[in-house]
């Protein structure tokens, strides 16, 4: 029994090592900036709908490669939209998805992934290429 709970154990604590670690609060996001001295990533993603954003996470965001790289190199934040009932964000997380959009996606395009400084200057601005994890890593460096 003993050994079936180390198992399990370190099971959820090798899973929980590839998880990523989105924030969805704009002023946290520049106070951990600061505090790490590390650019920002900002995803404007629709989650549940928007296929590229899908195709972003999935081939992107999840990959060992990226994952790797933001842990050294960024801190994350999202800024999801999805239209499906059953993925209704809270009232607060809504409101600050959309203060989000005001500041950095005026025109709504999906998906956008911005690089800002810690202050929440942008950097630079791309959306979903068909690229390499590798590929793509290079191009959010490209803009610092």
């Amino acid at each position: 029994m003993k050994s079936l709970v180390t198992m399990v154990l370190i099971l959820g604590l090798s899973l929980n090592s590839f998880s990523q670690d989105w924030l969805t609060n704009l002023e946290q996001t520049k106070i951990s900036a600061s505090n790490e001295n590390k650019n920002i990533i900002l995803v404007f993603s629709g989650s549940d709908w928007c296929a590229p954003c899908i195709k972003l996470e999935k081939k992107i965001w999840e990959s060992s490669e990226f994952q790797n790289e933001a842990k050294k190199h960024w801190v994350l934040l999202k800024a999801d939209f999805p239209r499906k009932r059953s993925n209704k964000l809270s009232k607060e997380q809504t409101k600050e998805n959309e203060k989000i959009a005001e500041l950095y996606n005026k025109n709504g395009y999906f998906p956008l992934v911005v690089v800002l400084n810690p202050k929440g200057e942008i950097l630079g601005s791309t959306a979903y290429k068909e690229y390499s994890p590798k590929e793509y890593i290079k191009l959010l460096h490209s803009f610092e």
